[in-house]
């Protein structure tokens, strides 16, 4: 493949495109009358982040709340935690698939998140008042730090730790927001005492993540642990022995006022029967074989006899 340089105002393009093209405009949140008819109604307003494993657990519970006769309408694709939070907060969504280390994370950055328990736990501690943190399922989805096989062998990488004999030579790619996150930049300094020769702005675990690994633009780059790029390219997840990410099961959290009992019982029989594995094999569907993510997620719903 050619080498291309990418370049920040490029990443801005792709994402504003993929907004548009997901989003219905160059404002995901933006209600149509239709939707803000429906919220005045009592529909639940589902949300998503802007990546494919995101988009589809949102699917997913949209088909398990309508199946329940539970109104809803969604809003997906929507970007990072920094946009989604604040519509979260302040009731423009009202359901959103999230993480729980990576959150609690957000929510307080001296949150601990060790394990599930203590994961879950902070998270819930964290929460604003007018959220409910529901059920977490067994699926984990983690951040994690990956190289080519080729880097791994030349520079004998199995752990995030031994990256630092090689920092200064080294380019670290990953999502904007990872520059400032907790989990992210910050994150690795501190844990890994680590400083890259530079951070690159990319996407979101997204196709100009993936080819900048492959390209050799970045040394190191930020992908989620149930992405099918790491199989389908040879990568390799470095280890993440001081527990920086942490756990990170897939949980709903919500608006605590829509969280009635049939919407909880809703979510979290989905928690109940979404594992790791099965989650990864979804995802491949959608990014791999390239399969709509809503009609994955019908399919699975019925298998597990909740759609």
């Amino acid at each position: 493949m050619k080498r291309t340089t990418i370049t920040a105002s490029a990443v801005a393009a792709a994402a504003a495109l993929s907004l548009t093209a997901c989003g219905g405009g160059s404002d995901p949140l933006a209600k149509s009358s239709s939707e803000a008819s429906a919220a005045a109604s009592g529909s639940l307003v589902i949300g998503s982040a802007n990546f494919p494993e995101n988009e589809l657990l949102a699917d997913i519970y949209a088909g398990a709340l309508k199946a329940k006769g539970v109104q809803v309408t969604t809003k997906l694709n929507i970007a990072s935690r920094e946009t989604y939070v604040p519509a979260l907060k302040n009731g423009e969504i009202n359901l959103i698939p999230e993480y729980t280390g990576n959150f609690a994370k957000y929510l307080d950055k001296n949150a601990v998140v060790t394990d599930q328990a203590t994961a879950l736990a902070s998270l819930r501690k964290a929460l604003p008042d007018n959220l409910v943190a529901l059920e977490p399922s067994k699926a984990e989805d983690k951040d994690s730090v990956v190289v080519t096989k080729e880097t791994a062998d030349k520079w004998s990488l199995k752990a995030i730790g031994d990256l630092k004999a090689h920092e200064s030579e080294a380019v670290l790619g990953g999502p904007p927001e990872w520059k400032t996150r907790a989990d992210g930049v910050p994150g690795l300094k501190r844990v890994y005492d680590l400083t890259f020769k530079e951070f690159k702005p990319l996407d979101s675990a997204g196709s100009l993540t993936v080819q900048a690994l492959k390209n050799g633009q970045v040394q190191a780059a930020n992908l989620f642990s149930t992405d099918p790029n790491i199989k389908a390219n040879d990568f390799v997840v470095l280890e993440d022995p001081k527990s920086l990410f942490g756990a990170q099961n897939v949980i709903p959290v919500m608006t605590k006022a829509k969280a009635t009992p049939q919407v909880t019982e809703a979510l979290n029989a989905v928690s109940a029967k979404l594992d790791t594995d099965t989650l990864a094999g979804l995802v491949t569907k959608v990014v791999i074989d390239k399969k709509d993510a809503s009609a994955v997620a019908d399919e699975w719903l019925k298998s597990a006899q909740l759609g």
